[in-house]
C-alpha cells in the first residue's frame, strides 16, 4: 500500500513540474488526488497576503464556478479552523461540527466527510488542501498520510510561484479586486497613470508578460530559433577557443550545452507557450523556471548544480533575443515607469512631458532614481519587495508618493478619491505660483538664497520658472552615465556652458565627477563589496587625474558668462585630498592661460558629507571658499546606514539628533572663518528640516526644482528668531520623533499644513 502510494505521489509530482503554470499545476493536483484516493471533491485554498483571507483556488467536485469567489476569514469554517491549528483535521460529518459553515456557492449540501490539511513552509501555512466524501465517514489514516505528503509538496509550488509573482497576479486575477502595496516615499506627490515596465538586459526574472497576436507567432519563433542558433555557434566558438588550455573532460562541458540546445523539453516546451499566446521571451522565462525548479527539487548535489547550466543557457539565449528586440514602446498618455531597479538612462528614453511617476521594487528614498525622480517633480515609491513588476504592465497605477504606496487597478472610490486629492494638489501648487517672484526673506527680513540641484539640461527651463536664484549642485555625473563612454573636452565643454549661459549671472556650483557608491559607469566597473565605503568620488578622480584635469579644463573653458562658476569637490574626507585637488586644479587652470585661453580662476568649495571632515572644519576653512553640507551621504555615515537598504531605511532620518549637532558645527565654525554655508542635499527640501537650517544660520538651500516653492512658502512664514527658538528646543532632544513633532507642529499651525501631507 505504501509503495503504490509512493508511486502515485511520485506520478502526481512529475505531472505537476510539467505543467506550464501554477494554474494547471493545480488543477492536475486536484484531478489526480481525486483519482488516486477515491474522493468525490477535492480542493485547494491559498492564503492571499493582502487581506488574509483563504481564497478557493482550484477544485474537482465542487461548482468551478466559485472558483476566486469563496474566501474565508481567519478561523472561519473549517477551512479557516485548518489554517488557524496548522494540522489536519478530520470530521465524519461536517456539517454537525461547530465550526462548518455553509456555502451555497460551492453547491456543497451533499458532502458530509471532511478531512483538511495545511500546505506549511518555514512554519507558515500557506493554503489549505481538502478533500471531502458524501457519506458520513472519516478518512483513513492513510488518506491523511497521502495528503499531508501531497500538501508538503505543493507547499514548494506556491512558494516558488510566490518569489515569481505569479502567486500574486492569479490571486488579483481571480478575486478581479484591485490592490495596494506600500514601499518608501521617494519623492512627494499623487500621480495616476499607465505602467510601462523597464527590465535590465539578460534578467530573466525580469522579463514581463507580453500577449502576442496570432499573426506574430511564426516571428516569434523565428526569433527565438535565431537566438538558439547563435547560442550554439558562441559554445562551438568558446569551446574552439579552449582547446589546449582544458583538458578534454572539461571541454566536453560545451557539448553538453550544445545538447542541452537541442533538448525537445526545452526548445518545444517554449516553442509550445510562443504558440499558445506568449512573446518569446517570457515563453523562454517560463520554461527555464520550470526546469531549474526540476533540477532543484533533485536530491543529488550535482544534479541541483546543473541548474545554474540551466539559467546560464537561459540567460545567453535572453541576451539574443534581446539584440533582435528594437521596438520602443508606444507613450501616448501618463506614464508611470516600473521596474525592479529603474536606471537613469531608462528613465531618460520616457519623454518628460508623459512620465508622472516611477515605482522600483528596489532602492530606498535616497538613491538616485529617487533624488532625479524629486528634481523632476514626480511621485515615486521605492523598496516595493513584493511587487509582481512583471505582471502590472499596462495596469492603471495610482503613486502616491507621501505615504509611499500604490494601487494598482483601482476600484471607482479609490480613484475618485484620489482625483479628489490631485486637484487639491493642483490647487495648492496654483497658490504657490504666486511664489515665484517674491524673495526667499524670512518675515523680520533675512535673505535665505533658494537654489536648485540638478544635472539634466532638460532641467533648465522650469529650475529658472520656480524661481531659483541659481544652482546649489550641478551633479556632473549624469552626462557620464547616460554615454557609452567618457565624454571629451569639448563635449563636456558644451555641456557646461550650456548650464552657466542659461542660469547667468546667477551661481551655478559644479560638482566634479562623483561616481562610485550608486552611480557606476557601465564603462567604469567599480565592483566592491562595500561601495559606499570604498572607491567613490574624489578618490577615483585623484587615482585617475587624467579624468580630473580633462573635466576641470572643460569646466573652466565654460566659464566665460559672467564669472558665475563655482566648483566644487565630493567626498572630500581628509585635507590631503584638499591639498591634491587644488594642486591639480591650478594646474588645470595654468595650462589654459599658457594655451591663450583667459579664464578666470574659480571660488572652489567643499561638500561635507564625510564625518571626519567635520572635525577639520578649520583646516579646511582655510583652504577653500565655501561649504556645501551633503546631507545625504553625511546622514548616511553618522548613522551608518545605508541609505539604499530597505532593511534599514527606516533608521535613515536627517533631523537625527546627532545630524543636527553635527550641521550646527560646522555652520559655526565656518562662520568664524566668514565661509558660507549651503544645505545641498534632499534635508533643504523637506519643510521641517529646512525650517530646522534656517535656524542653525544656514546661509542658502540648494534642492530639487520641485521643492523650492514649497520651501519658500516655508521661510517666508517664519522669522529666523522663530526658527532659532525651535532648533534650540531640538537640539536639547533625544528622539528623532519628538524633533519632527516640533517642526511639524509648527509648520501645521503656521497654516502650511498641504506641504507635510497630501489633501490638507
Amino acid at each position: 500500500m505504501a509503495n503504490k502510494m509512493f508511486e502515485t505521489l511520485k506520478d502526481i509530482i512529475q505531472a505537476v513540474n510539467k505543467a506550464p503554470d501554477l494554474k494547471q499545476a493545480l488543477n492536475i493536483i486536484v484531478q489526480h488526488t481525486r483519482q488516486a484516493i477515491q474522493v468525490d471533491a477535492v480542493s485547494v485554498y491559498f492564503r492571499d497576503d493582502k487581506t488574509d483571507q483563504l481564497v478557493l483556488m482550484a477544485t474537482d467536485g465542487l461548482n468551478p464556478n466559485a472558483i476566486g469567489k469563496i474566501r474565508f476569514n481567519p478561523g472561519q469554517g473549517l477551512v479557516g479552523l485548518v489554517m488557524n491549528q496548522s494540522e489536519p483535521v478530520n470530521i465524519q460529518d461536517a456539517h454537525t461540527h461547530p465550526n462548518y459553515c455553509f456555502v451555497t456557492e460551492t453547491d456543497e449540501a451533499s458532502f458530509h466527510g471532511f478531512l483538511g490539511v495545511p500546505i506549511m513552509q518555514h512554519r507558515q501555512a500557506l493554503g489549505v488542501l481538502v478533500v471531502r466524501h458524501t457519506s458520513k465517514r472519516r478518512f483513513s489514516p492513510g488518506d491523511e498520510t497521502f495528503l499531508i505528503t501531497l500538501a508538503a509538496q505543493l507547499a514548494g509550488a506556491i512558494s516558488y510561484a510566490s518569489r515569481m509573482g505569479e502567486l500574486t497576479q492569479w490571486l488579483d486575477h481571480v478575486a478581479g479586486q484591485s490592490f495596494h502595496m506600500k514601499g518608501l516615499s521617494g519623492s512627494p506627490g499623487i500621480e495616476i497613470g499607465e505602467a510601462l515596465i523597464v527590465f535590465p538586459p539578460a534578467n530573466l526574472e525580469a522579463v514581463p508578460d507580453n500577449a502576442i497576436p496570432a499573426e506574430e507567432t511564426d516571428a516569434q519563433i523565428q526569433a527565438f530559433t535565431n537566438a538558439v542558433s547563435n547560442v550554439e555557434s558562441e559554445f562551438k566558438e568558446l569551446s574552439r577557443r579552449m582547446e589546449g588550455t582544458l583538458p578534454r573532460e572539461e571541454l566536453a562541458l560545451f557539448d553538453v550545452f550544445g545538447l542541452m540546445l537541442k533538448s525537445d523539453s526545452l526548445i518545444d516546451a517554449i516553442i509550445y507557450r510562443i504558440k499558445a499566446g506568449q512573446w518569446a521571451q517570457a515563453a523562454l522565462r517560463d520554461t527555464i523556471a520550470d526546469h531549474v525548479k526540476q533540477f532543484d527539487a533533485m536530491d543529488d548535489a550535482y544534479f541541483r548544480e546543473r541548474a545554474i547550466d540551466i539559467k546560464d543557457l537561459g540567460r545567453r539565449i535572453l541576451m539574443h533575443l534581446q539584440m533582435q528586440q528594437t521596438s520602443t514602446p508606444d507613450i501616448s498618455g501618463p506614464t508611470v515607469l516600473a521596474g525592479e531597479e529603474v536606471s537613469v538612462s531608462q528613465l531618460a528614453e520616457v519623454p518628460l512631458e508623459n512620465l508622472v511617476a516611477i515605482i522600483s521594487t528596489k532602492g530606498s528614498p535616497s538613491s538616485h532614481i529617487a533624488i532625479l525622480a524629486r528634481a523632476l517633480g514626480i511621485p515615486a515609491v521605492m523598496g516595493i519587495d513584493d511587487l509582481p513588476i512583471n505582471r502590472i504592465k499596462g495596469q492603471k497605477i495610482i503613486v502616491d508618493g507621501y505615504s509611499g504606496q500604490i494601487y494598482v487597478k483601482p476600484t471607482k472610490a479609490v480613484l475618485d478619491e484620489f482625483n479628489r486629492l490631485i486637484k487639491q494638489e493642483k490647487s495648492l501648487d496654483s497658490q504657490l505660483q504666486e511664489l515665484i517672484t517674491q524673495p526667499s526673506e524670512t518675515l523680520d527680513g533675512i535673505h535665505i538664497p533658494l537654489l536648485v540641484n540638478t544635472g539634466l539640461l532638460a532641467d533648465i527651463t522650469p529650475s529658472l520658472q520656480s524661481g531659483a536664484e541659481g544652482v546649489g549642485l550641478y551633479r556632473t555625473e549624469i552626462p557620464f552615465l547616460i554615454r557609452d563612454g567618457f565624454p571629451g573636452e569639448d563635449e563636456q565643454t558644451k555641456i557646461y556652458k550650456q548650464v552657466l549661459q542659461n542660469f547667468s549671472p546667477r551661481p551655478v556650483t559644479f560638482r566634479t565627477l562623483d561616481i562610485g557608491g550608486d552611480k557606476a559607469l557601465p564603462y567604469f566597473p567599480v565592483v566592491e563589496d562595500n561601495p559606499f565605503l570604498g572607491w567613490r568620488g574624489i578618490r577615483i578622480m585623484l587615482d585617475h587625474p587624467e579624468i580630473f584635469l580633462t573635466q576641470i579644463r572643460a569646466i573652466l573653458k565654460a566659464n566665460i558668462y559672467d564669472n558665475n562658476l563655482r566648483l566644487m569637490l565630493p567626498m572630500i574626507s581628509d585635507v590631503g585630498e584638499v591639498d591634491e585637488s587644488l594642486r591639480l586644479i591650478k594646474k588645470a587652470h595654468a595650462e589654459l592661460i599658457n594655451e591663450g585661453i583667459d579664464v578666470p580662476y574659480p571660488a572652489i568649495g567643499l561638500m561635507i558629507e564625510v564625518p571626519s571632515a567635520i572635525y577639520q572644519m578649520k583646516a579646511l576653512a582655510k583652504r577653500v571658499d565655501f561649504f556645501s553640507v551633503g546631507s545625504n551621504d553625511l546622514t548616511q555615515y553618522l548613522l551608518a546606514v545605508d541609505r539604499n537598504n530597505k532593511q534599514v531605511a527606516n533608521l535613515y532620518n536627517c533631523l537625527h539628533p546627532s545630524v543636527l549637532s553635527s550641521i550646527q558645527h560646522i555652520v559655526d565654525v565656518a562662520h568664524q572663518y566668514n565661509k558660507t554655508v549651503s544645505v545641498c542635499g534632499e534635508m533643504a527640501g523637506d519643510p521641517a528640516s529646512a525650517l530646522a537650517l534656517v535656524g542653525m544660520g544656514i546661509d542658502s538651500l540648494s534642492m530639487s526644482a520641485g521643492s523650492l516653492l514649497r520651501i519658500k512658502w516655508v521661510v517666508r512664514s517664519f522669522t529666523q528668531q522663530q526658527a532659532k527658538t525651535l532648533i534650540s528646543q531640538a537640539l536639547e532632544m533625544e528622539h528623532t520623533a519628538d524633533i519632527y513633532s516640533l517642526f511639524n507642529n509648527a509648520i501645521d499651525q503656521a497654516g502650511l499644513g498641504g506641504l507635510i501631507r497630501a489633501g490638507t
